[in-house]
């Protein structure tokens, strides 16, 4: 199935902050192919429910999540250790395409359903040790369109917002995680699900 625009057609914006390289392609998947591609992962990913840690506390994540990854891969966070499932023929299509984007390669990819407005993702740097220095991150959105938070770490009056829309793509990269937190904070809007897929290359 051909579910991506093509190369030579993709819009991107470069969002300018200090202390960061971040490119935002709002059209990476057509609307109409990426409601398939949500519709289809929904459906068939083995979706889990983890508990996490912090400050010493216990909590149920507020977002279901599935890891799929390169053979042996896993990755952790929040004291969670995920073991990742071997790619499906979708999740691969999807892989090679963010990757031809990109032109680079990832072995992981984390996959978060967010059911309703009050499921969220709390401010943090994907800064875990096996990403590397310097990672590259690849986030690709399907579903309701939700709000994507970043501050500064040293200077917290310094944000941005992107509203993070259906069949679009962003990447974060360079020095970005070093300096930027990001979140997807919770909304008392009344929010349909979205799903979105995060390529990584873990050492």
């Amino acid at each position: 199935m051909d579910l991506f625009s093509s190369e030579e057609h993709l819009e991107n914006q470069s969002i300018q902050l200090p202390n960061a390289d971040i490119t935002y392609y709002p059209n990476f998947i057509s609307a109409e192919k990426a409601t398939t591609l949500f519709r289809r992962l929904e459906k068939e990913t083995p979706w889990q429910h983890d508990s996490i840690k912090i400050f010493g506390k216990t909590y149920m994540q507020p977002r279901l999540t599935a890891l799929f990854g390169d053979a042996g891969t896993s990755y952790s966070y929040s004291n969670i250790t995920m073991h990742a499932t071997p790619y499906t023929p979708l999740v691969l299509d999807i892989k090679n395409s963010v990757e031809a984007v990109c032109n680079a390669k990832f072995n992981i990819v984390l996959l978060n359903l967010y059911r309703d407005g009050q499921d969220s993702n709390g401010w943090h740097s994907d800064d875990e040790k096996e990403l590397g220095q310097n990672p590259l991150i690849a986030s690709v959105s399907l579903g309701a369109k939700r709000k994507f938070q970043l501050r500064h770490k040293k200077d917290k009056k310094m944000r941005q917002n992107i509203e993070l829309e259906h069949g679009s793509l962003l990447l974060m990269k360079g020095s970005t995680q070093h300096f930027w937190q990001h979140q997807i904070p919770k909304t008392k809007k009344i929010v349909a699900p979205r799903i979105n897929l995060t390529f990584r290359l873990a050492h």
